[in-house]
C-alpha cells in the first residue's frame, strides 16, 4: 500500500481558496481532496502533486506548517477598493513569471554592457502634467500630432507600441497564464501593470480588453515609469483609484492621446464622438473619457456610453469566435526582444534549454518552431 503524507487540513483549504475555487466546485473536479480536508484519509505523494497541479499552488508549500502569506510584489490598485494584495492566482502567477523574466534579462542586458534608461524616475507626480507628456513623446519620437498621419486608431495603437518597445520598454500583451488558455486573466480584474526598472522594464497590457482601452493603458504605464512606480490596475470603467499617483498617470495618459487645448478647438466644432475619434486617431471611448475630463458630458452620460460600447465590443468577440495563428499570437505574448535574448544565451552556452523553457513557457518543438517564427 503506498505511503501516505501528513498535510494539514488547512494547507488543504487555503489551496482551494487560493485558487479561486469554491469548495464543492473543486471537490467535484477532485473529490479526494474532500476527505483529505476532513481528515478521512491522507494523499500519496502521486495524489499531492496532482492536487498542486489542479490548484496551481507550488508542490513545497502544501508541506509548510501554515499558509504561507503571499505579498504581491507590486502595489495593485483597484478603483472601487483601493490598494490590495488580493488577486486571483492567474494574475499572481503571472506578475511573479514577467518579474522572473525582467531578473534574468535584466542581468543579461548588464553583462552586455547596456545602458540605464535615462527615463525612468525622471519625473514625480509633483511635474505638470503636460511636461512629462513633452517628454515622453521625445523619447519615443513622436511629434504632437503624431497619429494625425496614421490611417486609424488601429494602427495608432500598433505604431505606439513600435515606439514603446524601440525605447527599450518590453510590452507584452495577454490575456491567460503564459499560453494556457485554461487559466485567463479577466478585464475586470486587470487591465494591465508595469514592473519598474532602469534596465529592463516590463509592461503587461491585457489583451482581452478593447483595443481602444489597451492604448490608454499603455500611455498610463508609460506614465509609471517616467516617475519610477511599478503597479498594477483594474481601471474599471476607464476610472483610476482616487489617489496622486495614479490620477496623475491617468491625466498623463488622457493629455498624451488627447491634448485637452486642441479638444476644446474641435468640441467647438462638433460633438459627435465618431468625427472626434476620427481626427484625433483615438476610439470613441477615448473621446468618451476627455469629454468626461473636461466637463464636457456629465458622469451618467459617460457611463451611459462607455456601458454600451463595451457591451458592443463583448458581442463583436463572441461573434468572431475563437481563432487565430498560435505562433502570431505568441509574438505578442512573449515579448520578441526577450525571447531574442533568451535564445541568443542558449545558442552562446550562457542558458540550458531547461531554464530557457521555464523562462519562456515553451518546450522542446514547440520552442525551436517559435525561434524559427522568430527568424533566430
Amino acid at each position: 500500500m503506498p505511503a501516505t503524507l501528513d498535510i494539514k487540513p488547512d494547507l488543504i483549504h487555503w489551496a482551494i481558496s487560493r485558487a479561486g475555487f469554491e469548495h464543492g466546485e473543486f471537490f467535484a473536479k477532485f473529490p479526494r481532496a474532500q476527505s483529505w480536508l476532513e481528515e478521512e484519509k491522507q494523499p500519496t505523494l502521486p495524489q499531492l502533486r496532482d492536487f498542486a497541479k489542479k490548484a496551481h499552488v507550488p508542490f513545497g508549500y502544501l508541506f509548510l506548517e501554515r499558509p504561507p502569506e503571499e505579498k504581491l510584489p507590486i502595489p495593485f490598485f483597484r478603483t472601487l477598493d483601493g490598494e490590495t494584495d488580493q488577486v486571483g492566482v492567474n494574475l499572481r502567477d503571472t506578475i511573479l513569471n514577467l518579474q522572473q523574466r525582467q531578473d534574468w534579462v535584466r542581468d543579461y542586458l548588464i553583462e552586455q554592457g547596456e545602458d540605464t534608461l535615462q527615463f525612468i524616475g525622471q519625473f514625480t507626480p509633483q511635474n505638470r502634467v503636460v511636461q512629462v507628456v513633452e517628454h515622453i513623446r521625445d523619447t519615443l519620437g513622436l511629434k504632437n500630432n503624431w497619429a494625425s498621419g496614421l490611417p486609424n486608431w488601429q494602427k495608432a495603437l500598433e505604431h505606439l507600441a513600435e515606439k514603446v518597445e524601440e525605447a527599450g520598454i518590453f510590452i507584452v500583451f495577454n490575456s491567460v497564464v503564459d499560453n494556457n488558455t485554461h487559466r485567463p486573466i479577466a478585464v475586470e480584474e486587470c487591465r494591465g501593470f508595469v514592473l519598474c526598472d532602469e534596465f529592463a522594464p516590463f509592461m503587461f497590457v491585457n489583451s482581452a480588453d478593447s483595443k481602444s482601452a489597451q492604448m490608454f493603458t499603455i500611455v498610463h504605464e508609460l506614465a509609471h515609469l517616467w516617475i519610477g512606480e511599478s503597479a498594477g490596475f483594474d481601471f474599471r470603467q476607464l476610472q483610476p483609484f482616487q489617489n496622486d499617483v495614479e490620477l496623475f498617470c491617468d491625466a498623463v495618459a488622457a493629455e498624451f492621446l488627447v491634448p485637452s487645448e486642441d479638444f476644446k478647438v474641435q468640441w467647438n466644432k462638433t460633438q459627435d464622438f465618431e468625427e472626434l475619434a476620427k481626427i484625433f486617431k483615438v476610439s470613441q471611448i477615448v473621446i468618451g473619457r476627455r469629454a468626461l475630463d473636461t466637463g464636457k458630458i456629465t458622469r451618467e452620460k459617460f457611463f451611459e456610453f462607455y456601458n454600451d460600447y463595451i457591451a458592443r465590443f463583448e458581442q463583436r468577440k463572441e461573434d468572431q469566435g475563437p481563432g487565430g495563428n498560435f505562433y502570431a499570437t505568441l509574438r505578442r505574448r512573449l515579448n520578441p526582444r526577450f525571447f531574442t535574448a533568451v535564445h541568443q544565451a542558449v545558442k552562446e552556452n550562457k542558458l540550458l534549454y531547461k531554464h530557457a523553457y521555464e523562462l519562456t513557457g515553451l518546450k522542446g518543438s514547440t520552442y525551436q518552431k517559435a525561434a524559427e517564427e522568430y527568424n533566430l
